[in-house]
């Protein structure tokens, strides 16, 4: 069992969560923050069961930072 870390953005219109250090696109939404963190472990295990434990990425995240800078 792998603990996971998962990053859950807000929206007006619900919720977009996704996995840290996994290689490949994995995404779930949700009209509430729990229903998005459901919808997400739902893909990353049908990821992992399609592609195998080498799309997480073997180094240690620490943490995942917000950053805004004007373009």
């Amino acid at each position: 069992m792998n603990q996971i870390k998962i990053i859950v953005e807000q929206y007006p219109d619900g919720y977009i969560a996704y996995p840290a250090k996994m290689q490949g696109v994995v995404v779930g939404q949700g009209d509430t923050y729990q229903e998005a963190l459901d919808d997400v472990k739902s893909a990353i295990i049908f990821h992992l069961e399609t592609f195998g434990k080498k799309v997480f990425q073997d180094y240690d995240l620490i943490a995942a930072n917000i950053a805004e800078v004007t373009i």
